[in-house]
């Protein structure tokens, strides 16, 4: 469940950044569509940055040991 959670959230980030770069190349002079995508984009990744280190102090996600 916490996986398709963060998958859903890497998806929609990379909406919010192709829609970014729709934006950009057709609305020429217009930049208010591209930076409110992109600011999309960027509040995406911090609540999923947030999200991931709360479930890493509850418990809920748990880290690979790569190194061992």
């Amino acid at each position: 469940m916490i996986k398709l959670f963060i998958v859903a959230f890497l998806i929609a980030i990379l909406v919010a950044l192709g829609s970014g770069l729709v934006f950009l190349v057709r609305d020429t002079g217009d930049t208010q569509r591209v930076v409110k995508a992109l600011t999309w984009r960027i509040v995406l990744s911090f609540v999923l940055i947030g999200l991931l280190f709360l479930g890493y102090l509850t418990g809920i996600v748990h880290p690979h040991n790569l190194g061992r």
